[in-house]
């Protein structure tokens, strides 16, 4: 099942972006979702996870204090909320998600959506 990212444009630095990941069906029998991210030239890499049956999330060092990751079991929905954006945040945004307990590797992560592409200029 194809899941649906959305939310990404440009952006100034300082600004703020909201990202969706929108799943079809009910999301109960999966573990957790994640968004990663790949920066032009560079390797994906882990932002964020929130577990689905109790919200519980993890943040990227380099993302603490700015973006913030949370749910909507009604619409079966993730968010990644991107503050105070810096031009090294420009990358192309996966979200993903797992039945089992995972970490930052992306290869742990069973279900990727397209990516939608975030640009910082400076």
């Amino acid at each position: 099942v194809q899941l649906q990212a959305s939310g990404g444009g440009l952006v100034q630095t300082g600004g703020s972006l909201r990202l969706s990941c929108a799943t079809p069906e009910r999301t109960f029998s999966w573990y957790q979702m994640g968004w990663f991210r790949q920066p032009p030239g560079k390797e994906r890499e882990f932002v964020a996870s929130i577990r689905f049956r109790d919200a519980k999330s993890r943040l990227a060092d380099s993302v603490k204090g700015r973006f913030t990751i949370s749910r909507d079991a009604v619409k079966n929905t993730v968010y990644l909320q991107m503050n105070s954006l810096k031009p090294e945040d420009t990358a192309i945004y996966y979200c993903a998600r797992t039945m089992r307990v995972a970490g930052v590797d992306p290869g742990e992560y069973s279900n990727w959506g397209q990516g939608t592409l975030v640009t910082v200029s400076s």
